[in-house]
This record gives C-alpha cells, structure tokens and sequence, in this order.
C-alpha cells in the first residue's frame, strides 16, 4: 500500500491511499501517520514531495516511518539517467515538466534547516507548484509519471532499487539529524585548549596560534599574517624560496624554518575554524546527563547523493568527519554504547565484483585485501594500495606507473573494466554504476592541448565513478537495510537509539549497553543481505570492522 501526502502548513494535512479516489483531510498530520504507521500488517510506504520539507516534523512530533518514495531524490536519478544533470527536481519542476509548463528553480535550503531546527508544525510548501495548485493532485501525478518512467527503462530493476534505498536515506539522515552524534561538550573543550590554548576573544586568535604567527613572522624576518597566502608566498620569495601556492604538499617540500612552522598553523587553524568553540556552539546541543555531567549530541544537516556518485554531502557543520584529534569527545552516554562499523578496502572489493575479475575476487576474500597483492610487490602493501588506487583513479606517474603494469597483468578484467569507462569518458560519453546511477556528461571539449587535458580528465572521472558510484550504492543498501533489521532484530530499542553517524562506508550505532549484542547482529545481517542483494552471485567479500565503546572510551 502507498500513501500520498501532503502538510498544509498548519499541523494537518492530506493522505490518499493511491488507487483510491478520494483524499483524507486531517487535522494532526504526525498523529495520522503514526497512526497508520502502526497499524497491523505491513507498514505503507509514504509518497512525499521531499523528505527535507516533511520527514523531519515527523520525527520531531515523535513518529518514524519505515518506508517512503521520495520524489525529487527519484526525480534526480530519472534526470541523470536521461543525461539531464542538474535541472530541477522539485515536485513543482517535475510537475511543470509533465506538463509541458516553464520548470521553476529548485527552492534554496541553507544550512541548519535539517532535521534539527525548530519545530515549524510543517510549515514550508517548498514544492514549487503555482499558486491554487492541487498539491496532493500534483504529488500522485508525479508519482505516477515516475513509476512509468522506471517501468520504461530497459535496466529499470536497478534503478527502482536504487530509488527505494536513496529515499530509504532520507529517512535516515533525518532522524540521524535529529538523534545527533554524541558528543561530549566538556571534553570537546578540554581538547581544544591542550591543542589551541584558552578559548580566545572572539576576532582574536587563540594562544597557540598567535605564538606559531609570531614565530613565522622571526623565521622569514618580517611579519606576516599566515592567513593570508598572498602575504606568505612574497615572505617566502624574499627569503628565497619562491613557490607557486601555499598548499600544504608544496610547503612540505621547502627547505625553510618556516616551512614546519607554516604547516603546523594551518593544521591548528583549520580545526579551530571548522570544529572549534564557535562550531559547537553552533552545531552540537546540550542537556544534562544522569551524573551531572553534560552531555551533547552533533547534529548534521545532511543532503542524501550530494555528489553526483551518490555519496552524502553535507550543508556546514562538517557533517562527513570528526576530525582525529577531537574524536575523544565522541562518547556514548552513560548505560549506552556506541557501535562503529566500517567496510574497509570498499572500492577495491567493489572492483572485483562489477568487473568479474576471478583474481582480484580471490585477492578480495582476505580480510586486508593489500596484504594479500602485497606478495606481488615484494612484499610491500603500501606500494600495493598505490598500484591498486593508481588502478582505479588512473594514475599514470611516478612510482604508480609500474605498480599500475602488475595490477594490470594480474587483473586484467579489473583494468579493461576501468579502462573501458575512462575510454568513454574521454570520448565524451557517460558511464553508469551497477545500479543504473549515470555519469554527468561533459561539456564541449575545446580543440587542441587543453582540450586533450580535458578529455583526458573526464576519463579518469568517469574511470573512477564506475566504481565509487557503486561503493556509493552499497553503503546506502547497508544502511537502508541497518534501519529495517534494527527494528526487527530489537523492537524494543528506546527512542533515539539505532544509527546516528553516516560517512561513505562507516555508520556508527548509538543503543544501550544491553542491546550492544544485537546491534552487532543487526549490523552482520544488514552486510549480508547487502551483499546477496548487489552481488548474489559474487564470491567477493565486504568485511566490516565492528568495534564497541562505552562512556569511558571513544570511537
């Protein structure tokens, strides 16, 4: 069963069961669809406009769903399939379409309008259908115009699965929003002034890194603001050292006192501006723990296939990563513990099972699957993660160049499948993921040096999207199917307790300390049933790394 619906801006709303004729006016949206939610039998799966504009009051008024087709994320693969990357995907641009009409822009979400902002009783129609427009009516057109579009592709299986596990995302970036990370305020603190010193006045730099300015400024014998490459880079000239940029990889091969000096302040100054004092006041929330000490919870506002191969993006915050000096912070609460999963060496893995190649599948049955190339190296797994990156992102210089001619002797289907899609690439074409998700295609290549540059970037863009399109797509069937086997598998589970951290192949699971074993349980069965629904037929193995900490140790 499916449900249309729709919020009227003021608490309620509309459902309609489809293949019914008549809508259903309601006065509390949240409580219909709990109620609905859970009644007896198979739960329905909801139809919304966008999980953004609806899914996250739900949440807040203490309801979760288990299923949705979400329209603009489907309306995002349809148009990239179709090699129309970028047109808008709202339910007012798919609408407009269906009607031969002028197609609105898509409406502009800021940062922190996510799951956690404030409740709003469902207010904003972001659907940008004209005004007077049926909206519910708008919605079951849609609906229906995109399920006869899945129905007409020749592959449409993949794609149907790969719009149910991304709209299944946006329930969980929701309610991972809303849970949040947890993460400890005062310990948070506490790190940051081991690394910065006290917390500064605001517009002022912290200890730290008022003293490594002032050390660069005595070591270039002038002084110079670090923040400022312009002022660097002539600082650097003058003493002798002229270089093209002030990147780290540059500075690290100049022979100044500076230079380590220079490093280490850009190290310290991007951790204070994307995840210092004013981050967490931002960002992470604050409440009272059992004990008297305060607890907090990250809250990332996250886009579901950000990135055009699928992976999450986030708007602000830093949502993707915890950087490694502040993952102390991250701690589960007292009687809780925190389960991290991570699918380590996923691309290669991936690799071998799109491409079929025997070899690379047997290499992949390994736990550490460069331990297992290393033997062909001389015994070197290091250089054999570089022959296998230089594989599949076409790296053709340096020390990658003979470690790519052993990996293409020992995997010689693994190569000609990413060597196929970069030919494509470079020949303007686009290239598909195991699920139908399609490459942007290029613009128009000019004519002569740049163009043949051009070209040949787009092929190894497109050499490596047949692979981290795919690994996109596999950790979002992990997660979708983490959700289902959470509930499942424990029922019982308090509120705020399942995944709440999200980043290209690791999810991290925040339950009670008793429900740790089954949390374990669920996260195996979802890798299986991720794996036989993908790649049924493959001996590859995806392994995940699982590991369990309490309040007293971080992730």
């Amino acid at each position: 069963m499916r449900i249309a619906v729709v919020a009227d801006g003021e608490g309620g709303g509309w459902l309609q069961e489809l293949g019914r004729a008549r809508p259903e006016r309601v006065g509390d949206l949240a409580a219909a669809v709990g109620a609905r939610e859970a009644a007896a039998g198979l739960p329905p799966r909801w139809v919304w406009a966008a999980w953004e504009d609806l899914y996250p009051d739900l949440v807040r008024a203490g309801v979760r769903v288990r299923r949705c087709h979400d329209a603009a994320l489907t309306e995002a693969l349809l148009l990239g399939h179709a090699g129309r990357h970028g047109e808008p995907r709202s339910l007012g641009a798919a609408w407009a379409r269906l009607h031969h009409l002028p197609v609105p822009e898509d409406p502009v979400r800021r940062a922190g309008e996510g799951a956690h902002a404030q409740p709003a009783l469902f207010e904003a129609d972001r659907s940008t259908l004209p005004p007077g427009t049926d909206r519910l009516a708008a919605l079951v057109g849609v609906h229906a115009d995109q399920n006869r579009r899945l129905a007409d592709l020749p592959d449409s299986g993949g794609l149907r699965l790969l719009a149910a596990v991304e709209s299944a995302g946006g329930l969980a970036a929701a309610e991972m929003s809303h849970d949040g990370l947890p993460l400890r305020p005062d310990v948070h603190d506490r790190l940051l002034t081991e690394l910065l010193g006290p917390r500064p006045v605001a517009g002022q730099r912290p200890r730290v890194l008022a003293d490594l300015a002032a050390r660069i400024g005595q070591s270039l014998g002038q002084e110079v603001n670090p923040d400022s490459p312009s002022q660097v880079l002539r600082a650097l000239a003058g003493a002798g050292h002229p270089v093209p940029s002030t990147r780290s990889w540059v500075l690290q091969e100049v022979d100044h006192p500076a230079a380590p000096l220079l490093l280490r302040y850009k190290e310290l100054a991007r951790l204070h501006s994307a995840n210092g004092w004013a981050w967490s006041e931002q960002w992470v929330s604050r409440r009272p723990g059992p004990d008297g000490t305060r607890l907090g919870r990250f809250h990332p506002d996250y886009v579901v296939a950000g990135v055009v191969s699928g992976r999450w993006a986030t708007r602000g915050g830093g949502g993707l990563q915890v950087p490694k000096a502040l993952l102390g912070a991250v701690r589960a609460d007292p009687g809780w513990v925190l389960v991290r999963a991570d699918a380590g060496q996923l691309e290669p893995r991936v690799l071998a099972a799109v491409s079929g190649d025997r070899a690379l599948a047997e290499a992949a049955a390994e736990d550490d699957l460069y331990a297992r190339l290393a033997v062909h190296v001389g015994g070197d797994r290091d250089r054999a993660k570089i022959g296998m990156l230089a594989a599949m992102y076409g790296q053709t210089t340096g020390d990658a160049a003979p470690l790519l001619a052993t990996m293409r002797r020992l995997f010689p289907r693994a190569l000609e499948h990413v060597d196929s899609a970069a030919r494509t690439g470079e020949n303007g074409g686009t290239v598909r993921s195991w699920l139908g998700r399609t490459s942007p295609r290029p613009h128009d290549l000019p004519e002569g040096p740049e163009g043949e540059r051009a070209r040949r970037a787009q092929g190894r863009f497109t050499r490596n999207f047949v692979v981290q399109a795919t690994a996109a797509e596999w950790a979002s069937v992990l997660l979708a199917a983490l959700r289902t086997r959470l509930a499942d598998l424990d029922p019982a589970l308090p509120e705020g307790a399942g995944v709440v951290f999200f980043v290209h192949d690791e999810v991290v699971l925040h339950v009670p300390a008793e429900r740790a074993d089954a949390a374990v349980q669920a996260v195996a069965e979802a890798e299986r049933e991720t794996r036989e629904l993908l790649f049924p037929s493959s001996p590859v193995r995806f392994p995940l790394v699982t590991s369990v900490s309490d309040e007293r140790t971080h992730i």
